[in-house]
């Protein structure tokens, strides 16, 4: 049999785009490596705890990692204690991120707060610029035919299109 053969059959042997199992794995299977392990643990549990936290108790290092790990896990999230101002327009969001930024060159807030802050800040913006979006969508609805051919023409815009709309139509 020729490599060139062999790699065609290779590059034949699945098709792009369809499983061998469409359905996928069955709902509830586990790891047959994890059953083995449970088999061979099943009914030692009980003594295994015992046996490693007697090893934290004589000062073994590693079994005392092991059980303060379960007593007390690894915090992955803290409260962070910051007075953040209300955000009622996007002009605020501007303010708060500049009391953000002083809070960090103070030593207030660790820059990873202040990365976490600004995120929030950030989906805060984007919450008041979908619905001025929204809004400015449904100013246009409102116009007549003959008001969108005159603004088309360079006319002036009717009272009910603010300037936010005519940036965002520019674009």
């Amino acid at each position: 049999m020729s490599s060139d053969n062999t790699e065609q059959k290779q590059a034949n042997r699945f098709q792009k785009g369809v499983s061998g199992n469409p359905n996928g794995r069955p709902k509830g299977s586990r790891n047959a490596a994890t059953l083995a392990a449970e088999a061979l643990l099943a009914g030692e549990a009980e003594k295994l705890t015992r046996k490693c936290i007697d090893l934290a108790l004589d000062g073994d290092p590693i079994a005392l990692r092991l059980c303060m790990e379960r007593i007390y896990p690894a915090r992955k999230d803290r409260p962070v204690e910051f007075a953040l101002p209300p955000i009622n327009t996007a002009r605020d969001a501007a303010d708060v991120m500049s009391s953000v930024m002083n809070a960090v060159a103070a030593g207030q807030l660790t820059p990873a707060d202040a990365s976490e802050l600004s995120k929030v800040v950030a989906c805060t913006v984007k919450s008041f610029e979908a619905a001025e979006f929204a809004d400015s969508l449904a100013s246009i609805d409102q116009l007549t035919d003959a008001q969108l051919l005159r603004i088309a023409a360079g006319g002036s815009a009717p009272e009910i299109i603010g300037p936010r709309l005519l940036t965002i139509g520019s674009r």
